[in-house]
């Protein structure tokens, strides 16, 4: 069953289907590896329960820490600076993002790098920063496409770009 049924075309925020998303929580459980609690981030901020998304983001920041895996903990940073973004701290979602951003691209990490991208480039959708959001999401195309992504993550990219280009031409308010 799938959560995420599209994207809203004048704000690129997710469309979810809040049964299955709480089906989806509710198989989760008490779970608390890493890939839980990231689960959890992400679900939790599909949810708008934004409080609950940040606490797990944290612990899931933590744990990747703990861990020592510099990937994990950037993958966990960049789910954190989602749900800063939905909490409406565009800014430090952004210095955060900047961040992994250049750490994936200087470990080549291209996924974590294009995950990393397509949310920066959201975030500056957000600002209105509508040149720098469409060169993000570009790029992280052309990482996906570079890496042979699955064509869910490659539509995304394109959409967004699609999307974005008519706030750059004035076509949407």
């Amino acid at each position: 069953m799938a959560i995420v049924l599209g994207y809203d075309p004048t704000t690129l925020r997710e469309q979810v289907d809040p049964a299955a998303l709480e089906v989806r929580l509710a198989v989760l459980g008490d779970q608390r590896s890493a890939a839980a609690l990231n689960e959890k981030v992400e679900l939790f901020r599909l949810a708008g329960r934004l409080e609950e998304a940040w606490d797990f983001a944290n612990q899931a920041v933590r744990q990747a820490r703990f861990g020592g895996d510099r990937e994990m903990l950037t993958l966990a940073r960049v789910r954190r600076a989602q749900v800063q973004q939905a909490m409406g701290k565009p800014e430090p979602a952004l210095t955060d993002l900047n961040d992994c951003v250049n750490e994936a691209h200087a470990h080549d990490w291209a996924a974590t790098e294009a995950f990393a991208l397509h949310q920066r480039g959201r975030v500056n959708f957000d600002l209105e920063n509508y040149e720098s959001a469409r060169r993000d999401f570009a790029d992280a195309l052309k990482v996906l496409v570079r890496i042979k992504s699955s064509p869910d993550e490659v539509d995304a990219s394109m959409i967004a770009i699609q999307i974005t280009e008519t706030f750059i031409d004035g076509g949407a308010s």
